[in-house]
């Protein structure tokens, strides 16, 4: 409730957390009864490589202007800045005395660390940082085992991260907001050049997505009744589009991972199938994975999980790198997933396995590569996720398959495309009339082999 000492404003500030709904920082906010400074800020970040991607960006322009209309609805402006938090934000608090600074942690380890030193800053300043958790289920620095150690498996981290749930039910929008009469300058959204223009590579992208906090809502809803019940029969079927697509939204924070458990946990309570429920909420379990092991493991981006990955003899074939990001390889499998990333800014994750396992062990290009490439291109882009999924099928990740498991794309497109529909969907040169598909760029069984004598050549192996 607001008190006489409430006068003063505070800062909203958000970030991967584009939403209204459980939004603890901004349910703080509100329950502080400041008047409100609501922000965006669009950082540059000295590392090129934890740039957002192009895809991203197209994500991201279309989830501010849906959350700013959504912001208007209480009352407030969302306010776009440009440049260093750590600069910005002690200017606004020093111009508009600020009493407290509203935000939630993005459990990204270097962005959390600069903000630790920003509260600092900010309490020598004469305000109030109010930092909440949000973007994970779990506790990350909590879940440990038996002897204090973090976990490197999935199974028994996920296992005893389920006994440490946060199982109180998602905090709700605010109905209306105060704001304060003072507020700064905005940039113009359109400014800051996040969409393609000429050419626009991403036009496909309407067609399939609906950035916003609402959308996010309509998809979870739309799986929980349609597929959720067959998701783990169906969810490695590309050609059946059964799979949430949630991903670019909890990328963005548009919807929080505690909504998704409770709505999935209360569909299981009115009698979706528990098998069903648990398969698919393991997956949150597997995103939290993730940025556990960078919590307690370091910058899984730039270094193997597995160290003796650094001395693999990775081979440098841009001629192949340049086929498999075109899609023109020559295997359908491979080729339809990443036609389909270049066209929606997705791929089914099936697809992102077996199109991330031949660029790897059949090509033999670093992980590093796939990755960067699946930054730029991917709307749901996760700079933890991503790196812990490559290293995952790399083989030097944690939990990973072993090296020696090499996806055989033709192989797996029988198994998981039996029709061909899912090729044929986003290859027209397989049906007669298209044009001509690429001939095949290697030689499976070959590389194949070069892949097992390569990883032969490793410490231990």
């Amino acid at each position: 409730m607001a008190t006489a000492e409430a006068t003063q404003p505070a800062i909203i500030w958000f970030g991967r957390d584009l939403r209204l709904a459980d939004h603890p920082a901004l349910n703080a906010a509100v329950r502080s009864g400041r008047p409100l400074i609501c922000i965006y800020i669009k950082e540059a970040f000295q590392s090129v490589s934890l740039l957002p991607g192009a895809a991203s960006n197209w994500w991201l322009h279309h989830s501010l202007r849906k959350h700013a209309q959504e912001l208007r609805k209480l009352g407030a402006e969302l306010k776009l800045l440009s440049g260093e938090a750590s600069v910005l934000l002690p200017h606004l608090v020093r111009k508009y005395d600020v009493a407290e600074l509203f935000w939630n942690q993005t459990e990204i380890p270097w962005i959390d660390e600069r903000d630790r030193h920003l509260a600092h800053r900010l309490i020598e300043i004469g305000c109030k940082p109010r930092v909440f958790r949000s973007s994970t289920l779990t506790n990350l620095a909590g879940i440990l085992n038996k002897q204090g150690e973090p976990y490197r498996v999935f199974t028994p981290f996920w296992k005893a991260a389920q006994g440490t749930l946060d199982y109180e039910r998602p905090l709700p929008a605010p109905t209306a907001l105060n704001i304060h009469s003072e507020q700064p300058i905005s940039e113009e959204l359109d400014q800051w050049n996040l969409v393609p223009k000429t050419p626009d590579w991403a036009a496909g992208f309407h067609d399939v997505w609906t950035p916003g906090e609402q959308a996010a809502r309509d998809r979870l809803d739309t799986f929980i009744h349609k597929d959720l019940a067959n998701y783990p029969e169906q969810r490695d079927r590309p050609d059946l589009d059964t799979t949430s697509r949630l991903s670019p939204h909890l990328a963005h924070g548009e919807i929080s991972a505690r909504t998704v458990w409770h709505e999935v946990q209360r569909a299981q309570a009115s009698g979706a199938p528990t098998a069903a429920a648990e398969k698919f909420l393991a997956e949150l379990g597997w995103r939290d994975f993730s940025y556990y092991l960078f919590h307690h493991f370091g910058d899984l981006r730039r270094t193997n999980f597995n160290a003796k990955f650094d001395q693999f003899p990775w081979r440098e074939d841009e001629a192949g790198l340049q086929a498999w990001t075109k899609g023109e390889t020559g295997f359908p499998m491979v080729d339809a997933g990443m036609r389909q990333l270049w066209t929606t800014g997705w791929m089914h994750n099936r697809v992102r396995m077996i199109a991330a396992s031949f660029l790897i062990k059949h090509l033999g290009i670093h992980w590093q590569k796939g990755m960067q490439w699946f930054e730029d291109t991917l709307v749901d882009a996760d700079p933890l996720v991503n790196a812990a999924s490559w290293q995952w099928v790399a083989g030097s990740g944690a939990d990973a398959a072993p090296y020696f498991r090499i996806f055989n794309p033709v192989s797996q497109g029988e198994k998981f495309d039996p029709r061909g529909a899912y090729a044929r969907r986003y290859i027209p040169e397989l049906e007669i009339g298209f044009g001509k598909y690429p001939d095949e760029i290697i030689d499976l069984k070959l590389r194949r082999e070069w892949a097992l004598d390569a990883f032969k050549t490793l410490p231990n192996s």
